[in-house]
């Protein structure tokens, strides 16, 4: 074999080798961050659920109120 084409079958298996690795690495950071952002959203619901029982729970302390001053 020619020294030309050793060169660039070396050349070659090592630029598939470093792509696949480019690959892995951003895959797994794409994961991460695709983890962290669940979590995110997850508490974000969480105190959208909580404001909306608080919400409901101040119509009802208004009411409450809005009748004791009809009471009097």
């Amino acid at each position: 074999m020619s020294e030309a084409i050793m060169v660039a079958v070396i050349s070659g298996a090592c630029t598939l080798l470093g792509s696949f690795g480019g690959v892995i690495a951003s895959s797994r950071l794409t994961q991460y961050r695709l983890s962290q952002l669940e979590k995110q959203v997850s508490r974000h619901n969480q105190v959208i659920e909580r404001t909306f029982r608080l919400e409901g729970r101040m119509d009802e302390v208004e009411h409450d109120v809005r009748d004791l001053k009809a009471y009097r």
